[in-house]
C-alpha cells in the first residue's frame, strides 16, 4: 500500500471548491493542520456557525474523497467553528454529533473526572473498570482524553485496532483483561500532539463511540479529560451519561477544583455517582506507619458538606503505581491486594446505584481473560 501524504491530501483538496464559489476549500483557509498515522487521517473544517447543514454535506463529501486516496485507511473530518456567546451552559454540536439516545449495546455510561491533572483519574477509571468487571459485569473503556490518552498504557496495549467488517467502516476495540477499550492513542502516535478545538474533539470522540463494535456492554467507564472546558462539558451534555465519579486528593487545592468539577456535572444534571479520595494516605513498609503526605479526609469532608456519596478513599503505593506504568493494573493482576478490595468496594457503591440499590447478577470468583 503506498505512503500517504500531506501533499496528496492537500492537493485533492484543493480540487474541491469552496462553499462561498471563491476559490477552493484550502486557499480558503477552511482546512485545519492534517494529521497522519500509519493510514489514518485527521483535520477539521472551519465552519460558519449559521451555515452548519450546508457543511455538513461539505463534511461527507470531503471525508469519502479523502478516503478514497490511496494508502488512506480512515479519515476522520471534523466540524470546528468559532460561536458567539450565548447564555446556555456550553456549546452546542451539530445533529450529526449528538449521542443523546445512547450508543448501541451499551447499558450506563459513567464519566471518571477530576478537575484538574496528576491526580491519579485514569489510574482511578481503570481500575474502576476492571473491579466492576470482576463483579461479574460486561465492562468497556474509552479514554476521552484526546490530549493526553493513557489507556494504551495502562492496559500495557500496543497495535492499532481492526477493521470489524469488509466495509472498513466500523473498528473492533481493543482488549484485555476482558474489557474493550477505545482510544485516540491507538490511532496516533503517542508523542504526536493534538492541536484541536473543542468540537473537533467531540467529533473524533462520537466517532469512536459510534463507529466502534462494540459488544453489549452493562459499563462504560469514560475517563473524562482533566478539568472543566468546552470538551468535558460537551461530551457530559451530548452523551446520555448515567452518572460521574469525582477523583481528588485530599488538599485543599484540589477539592477547589473538584469543586468545579461537581458543580458541571449538576448544571447539565448528570447525577454524582460519588467521590474518591485518591493518596489518601501511604502506609511505610520500614516503619510501619500511615503517613497523611497531602493531608486525609478532605475528599470526605466535602461530599459530606455537598450531600454527594463519598465512595471510598485508595490510599498511595509504590506497586500501585508501578503496575500502573507496566500495563499490569493492580486489579486484575493482584486480585487478592488491600487496593483490589478498595477497588472492588467503591465498584459496588457505584454499582449499586446505577442499577437502584444492589447487584443484578451474584458475583463470581475473580477470571481476568487477556
Amino acid at each position: 500500500m503506498p505512503d500517504i501524504s500531506k501533499d496528496l491530501i492537500l492537493a485533492e483538496l484543493k480540487r474541491i471548491a469552496a462553499p462561498d464559489g471563491r476559490g477552493n476549500i484550502v486557499s480558503s483557509g477552511l482546512v485545519s493542520d492534517i494529521a497522519i498515522h500509519d493510514g489514518q487521517v485527521m483535520f477539521a473544517l472551519n465552519a460558519d456557525p449559521q451555515h452548519m447543514k450546508a457543511m455538513e454535506q461539505l463534511q461527507a463529501f470531503v471525508q469519502k474523497a479523502v478516503s478514497a486516496l490511496p494508502g488512506v485507511k480512515k479519515a476522520i473530518v471534523a466540524l470546528t467553528a468559532e460561536r458567539p456567546p450565548t447564555r446556555e451552559v456550553g456549546p452546542k454540536v451539530s445533529a450529526t454529533q449528538t449521542l443523546k439516545n445512547g450508543v448501541p449495546g451499551i447499558k450506563h455510561l459513567i464519566a471518571v473526572a477530576s478537575g484538574k491533572g496528576g491526580v491519579g483519574k485514569s489510574t482511578t477509571a481503570i481500575n474502576l473498570a476492571l473491579a466492576l468487571k470482576s463483579l461479574g459485569l460486561k465492562v468497556a473503556v474509552l479514554d476521552a482524553d484526546v490530549y493526553g490518552p493513557s489507556m494504551p498504557k495502562l492496559f500495557g496495549l500496543k497495535g492499532k485496532p481492526e477493521a470489524s467488517d469488509a466495509t472498513g467502516k466500523r473498528m473492533k476495540p481493543m482488549q484485555r483483561f476482558g474489557v474493550e477499550v477505545a482510544s485516540i492513542g491507538f490511532l496516533v502516535d503517542e508523542e504526536t500532539p493534538m492541536i484541536w478545538r473543542g468540537p473537533m474533539v467531540m467529533s473524533a470522540l462520537t466517532q469512536l463511540l459510534r463507529e466502534v463494535a462494540w459488544s453489549e456492554t452493562d459499563v462504560m467507564v469514560i475517563d473524562m479529560p482533566p478539568g472543566t472546558g468546552d470538551a468535558q462539558l460537551t461530551l457530559a451534555q451530548q452523551t446520555p451519561l448515567a452518572g460521574a465519579v469525582i477523583v481528588s486528593t485530599p488538599q485543599d487545592l484540589a477539592l477547589i477544583d473538584a469543586r468545579k468539577g461537581i458543580n458541571m456535572f449538576k448544571k447539565v444534571n448528570v447525577p454524582l455517582l460519588g467521590i474518591i479520595e485518591n493518596m489518601s494516605y501511604f502506609m511505610c513498609d520500614q516503619c510501619g506507619k500511615r503517613h497523611e503526605i497531602f493531608g486525609h479526609g478532605g475528599a470526605k469532608a466535602e461530599a459530606e458538606r455537598l450531600g454527594v456519596p463519598f465512595l471510598g478513599e485508595v490510599p498511595l503505593d509504590i506497586e500501585l503505581r508501578e503496575r500502573s506504568d507496566s500495563g499490569e493494573p493492580i486489579v486484575a493482576t493482584v486480585p487478592d491486594s488491600a487496593h483490589t478490595r478498595i477497588y472492588q468496594d467503591i465498584a459496588r457503591k457505584v454499582w449499586a446505584s446505577l442499577e437502584g440499590g444492589s447487584l443484578s447478577r451474584p458475583a463470581p470468583s475473580i477470571v481476568f481473560e487477556d
